[in-house]
């Protein structure tokens, strides 16, 4: 006990130690050498210390965990909240707000809400794949009611922890179950991404995908970084509202993306966290992947309900895979719950029954999508609002790309030390890549903003 207690108080010598030692790596110190008079003694250097038994005793076991780097997104939020400027705006967090700047909660959302609640449900575990009605109506959103494969039966699909907790379970069926070492994501990329696949076991390597001299997608290189990427790897695709640049593929190109991974023999994984709410018509957002499904592509998709249906903090996600067979579907799943059981075992029900409620029934399904037009379309007006408010404060900088990429997020163009100037200047708050979330963007600060930019593009302030 003495020993184990005196590498504990190691840990803490700072503290404990009377000599005044400094410890700044766990390897500086030595078990103890020799006792007096019963007491412990460590060798820090040349010095040494003596510490009690109840010093020992009071040595923190987190003595050497070291302090994270705060998240980018969680830590911009956290300095926005700090900050006591009138006018600040936090255009950082990919969440939807509404022309006042608030939270919004869809009509159709509350009154399903209110239906579930009132029929008294329990409480009891959803299955580990989560509930089976949920994951087919989400199937069909995605898909498409038309769907070969989904009448064939042989498009494996499991709910999950909205789009992160997808990922992350198909990052493990990637590395553990199918064997692959890699996967390649474009550049840039939603930044969780990385870190996802990166603790799920896999190398992440990066094709081209957006070009910053130009603010536009750079397809040609795209194109030619995919086909050198090695047989059977698996690649990352955004089916619409790219993130972090708001600028997808054409439907020409997306043929010719669906041709090349076709060839290379690649795993197309699908990436949908914004169908209806980029465009505000789920169909539309959904073509890429009915494109490469209808071309005969096994792909793999993740879902998320988190922006099109306002449900962040319920979690709602759905992960499937299209196989050759009802019977191939089935291993796929099985495989799938394999890796679900000991991550988070099931997931929640609340969210599921809202999307359920919605996406079972007619009049509430339109209404919905009705609602999500209305976001969508809010978003585009800013845009174009945005772009020309720069444009008659006398900018030089092309803006173009602001009002030609779509969903949540306008990649601005910004460097590092203008958004830093930015947030400074004017405590707006945006991420350090230049990426501004448009649903922050209202028309009472749409002025302030477009000055701001202004200001640390053109030296000028209006």
């Amino acid at each position: 006990m003495i020993r184990r207690a005196t590498t504990l108080a190691a840990r803490r010598i700072r503290s404990n130690c009377a000599a005044g030692a400094v410890l700044s790596t766990r390897s500086q110190y030595q078990a103890p050498s020799e006792r007096r008079d019963g007491l412990p003694e460590l060798l820090i250097g040349s010095a040494r210390c003596y510490l009690s038994a109840d010093a020992a005793s009071r040595a923190s076991p987190w003595a050497d965990c070291p302090r994270a780097p705060p998240d980018p997104i969680i830590g911009l939020t956290e300095a926005y909240l700090k900050d006591d400027f009138p006018n600040k705006v936090n255009v950082g967090v990919g969440a939807y707000r509404d022309d006042e700047g608030k939270p919004f909660v869809l009509p159709v959302v509350r009154e399903a809400e209110k239906d579930i609640i009132s029929e008294e449900l329990d409480h009891e575990y959803s299955g580990i794949a989560g509930s089976p009605n949920f994951v087919n109506l989400a199937l069909k959103f995605a898909y498409g009611e038309d769907s070969v494969p989904l009448k064939e039966n042989r498009v494996a699909g499991v709910q999950t922890l909205s789009g992160t907790g997808g990922l992350r379970v198909m990052g493990e069926m990637l590395r553990h179950a199918l064997g692959h070492k890699e996967i390649y994501i474009p550049d840039p990329s939603w930044g969780n991404h990385t870190p996802i696949f990166k603790n799920s076991g896999l190398e992440v390597k990066k094709y081209s995908y957006y070009n910053n001299e130009t603010s536009s997608l750079d397809f040609e290189q795209m194109i030619q970084d995919i086909r050198a990427i090695p047989e059977g790897s698996c690649i990352l695709l955004h089916v619409c509202a790219h993130n972090p640049t708001g600028m997808d593929p054409d439907m020409e190109q997306w043929k010719e993306i669906s041709q090349v991974v076709m060839e290379r023999k690649l795993l197309p994984f699908f990436d949908c966290a914004y169908q209806g709410f980029a465009s505000g018509d789920a169909r539309k957002d959904a073509q890429s992947l009915r494109l490469f499904v209808n071309d005969g592509h096994k792909v793999a998709l993740v879902q998320s309900f988190s922006k099109n249906m306002g449900l962040y903090g319920q979690r709602v996600g759905a992960l499937s895979v299209v196989a050759e067979s009802p019977e191939e579907s089935e291993r796929v799943v099985s495989q799938l719950k394999v890796r679900i059981r000991p991550n988070y075992s099931n997931p929640p029900r609340h969210g599921a029954r809202i999307v359920e409620r919605i996406l079972s029934n007619e009049q509430k399904t339109n209404e919905f999508v009705e609602q999500c037009e209305g976001m969508a379309k809010r978003i585009t007006q800013m845009r174009s609002k945005l772009k020309q408010t720069l444009e008659e404060l006398g900018s030089t900088t092309d803006w173009s790309h602001i009002t030609k990429q779509t969903g949540m997020f306008a990649y601005s163009g910004l460097s590092k030390e203008q958004v830093t100037a930015l947030r400074e200047k004017h405590h707006i708050y945006c991420t350090l890549d230049g990426r501004i979330s448009m649903a922050g963007v209202t028309s009472k600060n749409v002025a302030y903003i477009a000055n701001a930019i202004h200001d640390v593009t053109e030296g000028e302030c209006i």
